[in-house]
């Protein structure tokens, strides 16, 4: 939530499509605020007509007085009013007692779901946001083999979400994370829900300026690779990245150290094996890879960089009878990867020393196979293998 703007409870025809007394439901324990704001909301179960178009205002103006929970209640409700998600929740809600009326709008029935378990509407709201495109950053465990995953129990999940708050309370964010897990074959995706900083925005009504104040939601998004024993994480701040590796680690896994975050990509194996880097015909639904763009950074006094791009680069070069630069860092690596699940190539970027960009989420676990066979992966010392170091260390 950038900023909040409800695209359906803004409008007096969507609330009117809701039953009323769902309505009256929904909103009967903020009473006293609407009250504070100068409408009285009708008494549950009463036939009197509500005034759509003033709670829309209040709706739409909230202040420093607008409870965090209503304003968190309207902005998943809304998001939810679409016809495409109404589908999502009559599946996963078919087990409550729903209303049978065939004749309910998608409005109507995110509340309905809100209203008997809400925490199933804000769970398929979260996958949302694991549908969306993602830069990852990794952070590899140095166990030696990868950490087991066990679906946390409901007292772990809450120490988690707690020790999350006390970091995002120190950083003005708030508290009331919640984190949703969702099992995806050897993926275990983890969404981070929680506050930012504090907004405050002007607002008009006519001739009258107000401020809107409010607290943006953001998604932040985490997945362990259980095959490779490894974090992805997607977040803004250093300082989250850092934190869910040591949180993830510690309620996960028993070790708040288990994901220190070393470099995991080069890009070396492009000047070192040429276009034999790019084969991938071990891998099955990879069909072809191309490189498009490599970025050198040279450095000195003015911080020198260029980046070749061509169709494919090292058709390029060859055609002219020229190599990769010898010297320089390569910072950055653009692909044009061929899936057997499309006709249209997707995009994959990789920028030392942990990120990764790719068109769609679900590339990753190929492309990681590819990186891996092809030496794109710096494997760090593991535990075992700084045993004999250590000893004959402690012997010389």
């Amino acid at each position: 939530m950038a900023t909040f703007r409800l695209r359906h409870f803004s409008s007096p025809p969507t609330l009117q499509s809701i039953a009323p007394v769902r309505l009256l439901r929904f909103l009967d324990p903020f009473r006293e605020f609407f009250s504070a704001r100068g409408y009285d909301l009708p008494p549950l179960g009463s036939h009197d007509d509500l005034d759509y178009a003033r709670l829309v205002q209040v709706f739409m103006s909230p202040d420093e007085t607008t409870p965090p929970q209503l304003v968190d209640a309207l902005y998943l409700v809304d998001e939810m009013s679409t016809p495409d998600d109404m589908n999502d929740l009559l599946e996963a809600a078919a087990h409550l007692p729903l209303d049978p009326d065939p004749d309910h709008s998608p409005a109507d029935v995110a509340v309905q779901v809100w209203l008997l378990d809400s925490r199933i509407l804000e769970r398929k709201h979260a996958e949302k946001f694991l549908k969306r495109p993602k830069s990852f950053e990794y952070f590899q465990s140095l166990r030696d083999e990868p950490p087991e995953f066990a679906m946390p129990a409901p007292a772990t999940l809450s120490d988690l979400e707690c020790e999350l708050d006390d970091w995002f309370e120190k950083k003005k964010r708030g508290r009331n994370s919640r984190v949703f897990i969702y099992e995806q074959g050897n993926d275990v995706a983890i969404l981070v829900r929680h506050g930012e900083p504090y907004k405050r925005e002007e607002s008009q009504d006519g001739a009258d300026v107000s401020s809107v104040c409010y607290r943006p939601i953001k998604y932040d998004v985490v997945v362990y690779d259980q095959r490779l024993g490894e974090l992805r994480i997607n977040a803004q701040l250093v300082g989250e990245k850092k934190l869910y590796c040591e949180q993830f680690g510690k309620h996960f896994f028993d070790d708040e150290n288990c994901f220190p975050g070393k470099d995991k990509y080069t890009l070396e194996p492009l000047r070192e094996y040429g276009v034999d880097s790019l084969a991938c015909g071990d891998i099955e639904g990879l069909e072809s890879i191309v490189l498009v763009e490599a970025g050198f950074f040279w450095g000195g006094a003015y911080r020198a960089n260029d980046v070749k791009k061509a169709d494919d680069v090292y058709a390029d070069l060859a055609q002219r009878q020229r190599q990769l630069p010898e010297g320089g860092r390569i910072f950055r690596a653009v692909f044009r990867v061929k899936f057997a699940d499309s006709n249209t190539p997707r995009s994959v970027t990789i920028k030392p020393s942990n990120v990764a960009n790719y068109t769609r989420d679900s590339d990753a676990t190929l492309i990681e196979q590819w990186l891996e066979l092809r030496g794109f992966i710096v494997h760090p010392p593991r535990e075992s293998e700084n045993e004999p170091v250590t000893q004959a260390l402690a012997g010389s």
